[in-house]
């Protein structure tokens, strides 16, 4: 029978969490692998067709899971709304638009408990809005932590990257006004410069994420390897798949901007379809 567990066993439990997560970061630093993670995994050929597959898995795990993944994704808008508010405020609009599209950089990270979610609906089991943070138990848990550092730190260089083309243009003065931001964004020579450039250097950032990431992280929850595994795994699905990987990263890039029009609201929607999507493209790309 279910009980109330007193505040020792609690604490015990806490503990042994802690050090199996202290555990597993320490094996992805040092590259430990078990002996199923050291054969590389083998990449499939994919087409425009296994996109198409799924994208409809992925609505089909969505509509499965629909109230539990809302109650996960609502942070998405929120925490965008809590951005855009500060950048109205504290006259950061020219990191306005870096910090919309930032979500491309970090969705990856985000995107882990929906991962969960479909990978246990494809094998049967269970699965809920609690079972998504059942990743925390994985034996790869602690590489996926780094991992993810990793892409919050590409998400600060670029940052920085934009704030420092928007100071060797329109800047170094703050735009007087959201309106006068635009105005000059787009009937100046220095705002066609900084558009052009920033657009140039946001894909590298995205080409980067989506090159490392794109493979890495599901295959991490899926399978006991390290980081140096999945993410070479990611790199040789990319450079065996150059066309459809940048399909990909179109599809996802178009969903994340309708998503992000309407205040942000649309990701509720979008980011746990792309989440779901891209277990189901891992399942089609690796054996």
């Amino acid at each position: 029978m279910d009980t109330i567990r007193n505040p020792i066993e609690w604490g015990m439990d806490a503990l042994k969490d802690a050090g199996h997560a202290i555990e597993s970061t320490s094996n992805a630093l040092q590259g430990s692998e078990t002996a199923s993670g050291r054969t590389r995994p083998r990449v499939n050929r994919i087409g425009a067709a296994d996109l198409r597959y799924a994208l409809k898995q992925g609505f089909n795990d969505f509509a499965t899971y629909r109230s539990d993944v809302i109650f996960l994704c609502i942070i998405y808008p929120a925490i965008s709304i809590v951005l855009v508010y500060a950048a109205l405020n504290q006259n950061l609009l020219a990191l306005l638009f870096p910090l919309a599209s930032g979500f491309a950089l970090v969705g990856p990270i985000a995107a882990v408990g929906l991962y969960e979610l479909s990978r246990r609906r494809e094998r049967g089991l269970q699965a809920s809005w609690l079972h998504a943070f059942g990743m925390v138990r994985q034996p790869s848990f602690g590489a996926i932590t780094i991992l993810g550092l990793v892409l919050l730190m590409l998400f600060f260089f670029w940052l920085t990257a934009a704030q420092l083309i928007y100071m060797a243009t329109l800047g170094p003065e703050p735009p007087a006004s959201m309106s006068a931001f635009i105005a000059d964004v787009l009937t100046t020579s220095a705002g066609w410069t900084m558009t052009l450039v920033g657009c140039g250097v946001g894909f590298l950032f995205a080409l980067i994420v989506l090159t490392i990431s794109v493979i890495s992280f599901p295959l991490l929850l899926d399978r006991p390897v390290g980081i140096g595994t999945a993410v070479g795994t990611s790199l040789r699905a990319v450079a065996v798949n150059p066309g459809t990987m940048a399909l990909w990263g179109l599809i996802v890039a178009g969903a994340l901007v309708l998503g992000s029009i309407p205040l942000f609201l649309g990701l509720v929607i979008v980011m746990p379809v792309l989440g779901h999507a891209t277990w189901h493209l891992y399942r089609r790309v690796v054996g």
